[in-house]
């Protein structure tokens, strides 16, 4: 059965194929007649069905009787010309399944009018002039757009392709199609033949128009590329974008955008050849990658904003719903996703959907959250470029996620931030990383284009939960040297709920020093959720190291003596992003334990660090040198050391409950008194923290990773041994068992 989904304007079909099809046979791009036909003689009996139908005919009946405006290209994103094209791709494409489900031809018409205009329009177009990059469009500023005007044109002539005469054919594959295609292939052809998801979304318009006009040219060029070698291409960018574990080398954000080209052309290449098997391509890596996608996301489903990100993006968008649609016909329901539904309040109504749907019908009542997991990334095509982690403590509301990235750049949406860390914590995002400056689809920002701001500071590292050298970004700020590197992974243990341990070093971000970070995250009975954060560095030359976090929440207390700027703040520095940060206080301080609490939502986090000999304690803002208002105004905690080799030791504390109506607050305290570092050798590094509730003693092998390796260390006058890379003690008692 297949049925039709209602979002933002667009109806969805999903299809579910009986047989191989020829060449020339339509629709198959979307769905087959057959299917049609089930969906006409499912209206008269499926209510849901019949409202969906009635709301895509009634929007798409509207245009019947006018004229749809063309217009000659002119905006950037967010103008008229802009979306009045990206509504015309979606009208063409509902109107041309309504031809399919009702029969009636004035829908064939309808999109028969729109691409006679086209047909007229696009071969007199050159580069947009609003175009500001290497890849300009033609209908559109970028030619990122025009590849979805692509994609869903495409689709939408493949279903009205029995509606229209041999002669209209004939003007609109030479008129509207072959331009589009000749320019992405031939004069775009190095963009074309990218590892990138803009070549995703590239392929995908080449071979959906190939299919909707039985262009088997067309066809080869998507799934190999402009240099038929296969080096690039559809099957290309299957091979390499992901890792074998599906995660997306350009971060979470881009693997939502990316995976609604891969599935709806995995889609209508199932349905023509079937005997591909593409779903099962790369032992199923569209599954892998669906899976993956949703794990890098907070409980309130918004994407973790790794790379560039924008945070409003989360799993209810249309590219995750088709993605838990097609997952389902593909690969078999999986009940875990049907909170995912729930929240998403959209159920695809295809034969998959009515699984979902009839699925949650039986679960009506169940209150569960998405099962989410602690989870080890490896990056690359072949999972040898660093990776992410995220370390999980806690179940549905009480979750608590710790993202550690450690991958390869990301390619053109990467940023400078190895070993960088993020902290969400009962759905709040407690440590961020800012994600991208833009405003997609706002005229008023920049066209809706990434921000000055992006490159300028959201890029930098200094805008992200690292260490920053001499305020020089990783790999001195260039993509082209940090493409070639990657962290490298010491050692990680996720079997012991209680201690979930990672270790990572670099070498390569700053020359000649050596960063390595280890975090621990604790959950051990009556005592605060804890992570403590070994951060050490390596140099032979004096530097000045600078460690950020970025929380969020409101500021409440401070253990320093700072020195508010009242009257005369001044940027941070010159350059590498420190321009954007305004410095609003400072402290010296020196041989003692630096504390910072903030209130999120209800809850109070402290940071604790260790400063031995001397350091600079800045509290930032974003928001200097940005006259226009580009970047939001949050705030920052950042640890200052001049000198060779030093260590930033840190405690993250998760603690207490504040009730603003009841006016009551509990434990707002931290119960971290010391942090002390015992020894930092060749050998050891040993790091000694007393709680009000007892002492936690964490020893790390240099120069062993083995987890088979046995170790003896004396501490106290006696010997203690173990095996493993690491050690963490509480009172004297192994909690790593």
């Amino acid at each position: 059965m297949l049925n039709v989904l209602k979002k933002g304007g667009l109806l969805f079909f999903s299809i579910f194929a009986f047989a191989q099809y020829s060449i020339s046979q339509h629709p198959v791009s979307f769905f087959t007649k057959e299917e049609s036909l089930l969906v006409r003689s499912n209206i008269k009996i499926q209510p849901l069905l019949n409202e969906s139908f009635q709301i895509l005919k009634k929007e798409t009946d509207l245009w019947l009787n006018k004229e749809v405006d063309v217009p000659f290209p002119k905006d950037p994103a967010g103008g008229y010309t802009h979306e009045r094209h990206k509504a015309n791709y979606l009208l063409m494409f509902n109107s041309g399944v309504l031809y399919n489900i009702t029969g009636e031809q004035k829908y064939a018409d309808l999109v028969r009018k729109i691409l006679l205009k086209y047909a007229t329009l696009n071969p007199t177009l050159k580069n947009h002039p609003q175009a500001t990059s290497t890849s300009p469009g033609r209908i559109f500023w970028q030619a990122l757009n025009d590849a979805n005007w692509m994609v869903y044109t495409g689709m939408a002539y493949d279903l009205v392709y029995n509606g229209l005469n041999e002669a209209d054919r004939k003007i609109i594959e030479e008129g509207a199609f072959k331009p589009e295609v000749d320019f992405v292939t031939k004069d775009l052809s190095p963009w074309f033949n990218l590892i990138h998801n803009h070549a995703v979304w590239a392929t995908a318009g080449v071979g959906m128009i190939g299919i909707a006009t039985n262009n088997q040219t067309y066809i080869d060029l998507a799934l190999e590329g402009s240099q038929h070698n296969g080096s690039s291409g559809f099957y290309a960018l299957l091979d390499q974008l992901f890792s074998p574990d599906g995660y997306y080398t350009e971060g979470p954000y881009y693997t939502r955008y990316a995976l609604l080209p891969f599935i709806i052309f995995s889609n209508a290449l199932n349905n023509k050849y079937p005997s591909k098997n593409i779903f099962t391509y790369r032992n199923s890596i569209l599954k892998k990658a669906i899976n993956t996608a949703i794990q890098y996301s907070n409980t309130n489903g918004m994407f973790f904003a790794l790379n560039d990100a924008i945070k409003d993006k989360d799993y209810t968008t249309s590219e995750m719903i088709m993605a838990l649609d097609i997952y389902t016909r593909a690969y078999g329901l999986d009940t875990t996703f049907l909170p995912i539904a729930k929240k998403q309040h959209s159920i695809l109504l295809t034969k998959s959907g009515i699984q979902i749907a009839e699925a949650f019908n039986k679960q009506k009542n169940n209150t569960a959250l998405f099962p989410y997991k602690t989870i080890e990334n490896s990056d690359g095509a072949k999972g040898n470029k660093g990776g992410v982690s995220i370390l999980r403590s806690g179940e549905g509301k009480e979750l608590t996620s710790l993202i550690y990235k450690y991958s390869s750049h990301g390619l053109s949406h990467g940023h400078y931030d190895k070993l960088n860390i993020n902290l969400f914590d009962k759905g709040n995002e407690i440590l961020q990383d800012y994600g991208a400056a833009r405003f997609v689809g706002v005229e008023q920002k920049y066209g809706g284009r990434y921000l000055p701001e992006n490159a300028g500071f959201a890029t930098q590292t200094i805008a992200h939960n690292t260490i920053v050298v001499d305020e020089t970004s990783h790999f001195n700020g260039s993509e082209k040297t940090s493409e070639q590197f990657w962290p490298v992974k010491n050692y990680s243990n996720f079997k012991n709920e209680k201690v979930l341990a990672i270790s990572v070093s670099d070498s390569n971000a700053y020359k000649n020093v050596i960063l390595k970070r280890s975090l621990f995250m604790l959950t051990l009975p009556d005592q605060p959720k804890l992570i403590i954060d070994i951060f050490h560095t390596q140099s032979s030359n004096p530097h000045q190291y600078d460690l950020p976090f970025y929380y969020m929440g409101q500021f409440i207390h401070s253990s320093v003596d700072y020195r508010y700027a009242k009257n005369t703040m001044s940027p941070l520095g010159p350059k590498n992003g420190y321009q954007y940060l305004w410095k609003e206080g400072e402290a010296k301080v020196k041989d003692t334990i630096v504390q910072m609490t903030f209130l999120n939502e209800r809850d109070f986090y402290t940071i604790s660090t260790m400063v031995k000999d001397t350091a600079s304690i800045l509290f930032a803002r974003i928001g200097a040198n940005d006259q226009n208002f580009n970047l939001r105004r949050d705030p920052a905690f950042i640890i200052r050391k001049n000198s060779t080799s030093p260590s930033f030791i840190s405690v993250i504390e998760m603690h207490g409950k504040y009730d603003p109506v009841n006016e009551v607050t509990s434990n707002a305290n931290s119960i971290v008194q010391k942090i002390q570092e015992l020894e930092n050798s060749a050998l050891f590094s040993v790091v000694k923290i007393t709680l009000k509730t007892g002492e936690l003693l964490f020893i790390e092998i240099k120069n062993d990773t083995s987890s088979t390796s046995d170790h003896q260390y004396r501490y106290n006058n006696s010997d203690i041994t173990w095996k493993g890379p690491y050690l963490v003690l509480f009172n004297g008692k192994n909690i790593n068992k």
